[in-house]
């Protein structure tokens, strides 16, 4: 009876048909009938993003003594699992191509733990860390796992506090990242000063653009840049502007003037940044003689560079040679008039230009006709005069170019006032995208022609307005212009008040209110210092919330003590 009982307990328990049937069931069940690991280490696909591959048909057919074990392809799908819950958590979405984890509060613990996911994006392309201020001190925990994605092609870790170890530790993973095409380490000021000397001649050849501006870069890391500029010849864009030290003793040698003559080595240039550099005369006559070499650049910025003033005919004589400049920005730079009269005989010659800025300078007023008519009107697209002093003439000589402008800026002219149908007149429909009037002494009637202007269509294309600090117009001038309609693509208009003044609102604000509706495309409306009623407040906030765009007005105090009471409330229809 024991041997009896005993031989029972080896045998398998007979199944009954019906077992047997429904085994046959499940064994044919697909996979997408299964609810996959990495559904359940991320919570669900559909918050994370995280692919659900195909099981395999022949996992069924496990041997036995495989147990637990995962194949490679549930380790790969638990791997991206990890890396979807570690971007959730810091509010991103998963991209194997693509890391974008700027201003996202990352602390030295979340760069250890990205460090250790780099394994699992192997097809990575572009890592974006800027503007995490708690990366600096530590980068070493990350360039030490630059090898696991050799393929990036852009790095930016802008804002991020680098310090000279962390640029070393940089250039030291670079060799990595063969690849290597976009560079950008700009806002950090630990770049400057001996860092960048520890990361230069690391750098891969592939390299095309490179962004160091506002890094406190000394006339030493000048000439580092400039010596390493021969091992970079696909560079494309390189900007250096708010480094203020870098043309330090530029008449002395070496820094800048090593710079400038370096550049000769990187023929493909297109761009080169300049802005609030402290360029002297000095300098200029340095970059001048390197521009004959560059026939590719297209964009130039040497503005805020107020040393320039009185010299710019040292530069003006070699931009003849970039036949294909596009854009060239000299705004606040103090330009005199002989500076004008220098940049006017070049003119001619720069057939590609589309945009020149000489905004910011006052002697600009003066020079507009001469300007315009030695500019490729038929192909220009910007011409800020903001801020500079124009007159009844100027004026009018800046009206044969309106008609081809899709920006138009002359905010803080006061001749603007009470003449502005004549800059309004000469535009042509559907070509102007932004309209600056900023500060420009408008009167109702000023308003009123512009009303005019958008009913005709002219302003169909227009995306950003600017009639801020123009206090001067009626209550009649704002009603006829939101009463217009023809405004079908703004996306951002700016209304405010001049600070330490104030008006009410209340006579235009219904015209306002009713013209949201034809604004699908708003996202930013301006109207500080404007003061309204509480209901009236709470109508805009409310059409802000509907429609959402950003509304920029000031607090009412009066608005406080009934907000309790309004919380609950329903929003008033507009």
């Amino acid at each position: 009876m024991d041997s009896a009982d005993g031989q029972r307990g080896r045998d398998p328990p007979r199944r009954s048909p019906l077992d047997i049937i429904m085994s046959q069931i499940r064994r044919k069940r697909t996979a997408s009938d299964r609810k996959p690991l990495g559904r359940f280490l991320s919570r669900t696909s559909e918050r994370t993003g995280i692919p659900e591959d195909v099981e395999s048909g022949g996992r069924e057919e496990r041997a036995p003594s495989s147990g637990g074990f995962l194949t490679s392809e549930d380790e790969r799908e638990v791997s991206w699992g990890r890396v979807c819950v570690f971007l959730q958590r810091l509010g991103k979405k998963a991209d194997s191509r693509s890391l974008s984890l700027a201003h996202c509060d990352v602390t030295a613990t979340d760069l250890l733990e990205l460090a250790t996911l780099l394994q699992f994006l192997p097809q990575l392309e572009e890592m974006d860390v800027s503007w995490n201020e708690l990366i600096g001190g530590g980068l070493q925990a990350l360039t030490s796992h630059l090898h696991q994605v050799g393929g990036t092609r852009t790095l930016r870790l802008c804002g991020c506090r680098l310090n000279a170890d962390d640029v070393t530790a940089l250039g030291g993973a670079l060799g990595c990242v063969p690849h290597l095409e976009v560079l950008d380490l700009s806002w950090n000021g630990g770049v400057g000063g001996g860092g960048l000397q520890g990361l230069l001649g690391k750098v891969p050849p592939t390299l095309r653009e490179l962004r160091l501006v506002s890094c406190q870069l000394s006339a030493a890391d000048a000439s580092a840049l400039g010596g390493a500029l021969s091992s970079l010849p696909r560079l494309v864009v390189l900007d250096v502007s708010c480094n203020p030290r870098l043309s330090q003793d530029a008449g002395e040698g070496g820094g800048f003037s090593d710079l400038a003559a370096a550049l000769c080595h990187a023929p493909s240039l297109t761009t080169l940044g300049l802005q609030a550099c402290g360029l002297t005369t000095l300098c200029l006559q340095a970059l001048g003689g390197s521009l004959r070499l560059l026939p590719s650049v297209r964009e130039m910025d040497l503005s805020c560079n107020k040393g320039l003033s009185g010299g710019l005919h040292h530069l003006a004589v070699h931009l003849a040679h970039l036949t294909r400049l596009e854009s060239l920005d000299l705004h606040l730079c103090c330009l005199t008039h002989t500076d004008l009269e220098a940049l006017v005989q070049v003119l001619p010659s720069l057939t590609a230009l589309s945009e020149l800025n000489v905004s910011s300078n006052q002697e600009a007023g003066a020079a507009v006709h001469a300007l315009v008519s030695a500019l490729p009107l038929t192909q220009m697209k910007r011409l800020p005069l903001n801020s500079c002093s124009l007159s009844d003439q100027s004026f009018t000589a800046l009206a044969l170019a309106v008609p081809f402008l899709r920006s138009v800026d002359v905010s803080w002219c006061k001749a603007v006032g009470g003449h502005l149908a004549l800059l309004l007149d000469a535009l042509q429909p559907e070509v102007v995208q932004e309209l600056r009037l900023s500060s420009c002494d408008l009167s109702t009637d000023d308003l009123r022609h512009l009303a005019v202007v958008c009913r005709r269509g002219c302003m169909a294309s227009l995306l950003v307005l600017d009639l801020s600090y123009n206090g001067s117009v009626g209550d009649a001038g704002w009603s006829a212009l939101f009463e217009a309609g023809g405004l079908g693509s703004l996306e951002d208009v700016d209304l405010s008040l001049r600070p330490s003044t104030s008006a009410s609102c209340s006579a235009w604000l219904p015209a306002l209110l009713g013209a949201l509706p034809r604004l699908p495309a708003l996202t930013r409306l301006a109207m500080q210092r404007w003061t309204m009623g509480s209901r009236e407040r709470q109508q805009l906030s409310h059409s802000a919330r509907k429609r959402d765009f950003l509304l920029e007005t000031d607090p009412d105090s009066r608005d406080a003590a009934s907000s309790s009471q309004t919380t609950n409330q329903e929003s008033p229809e507009e």
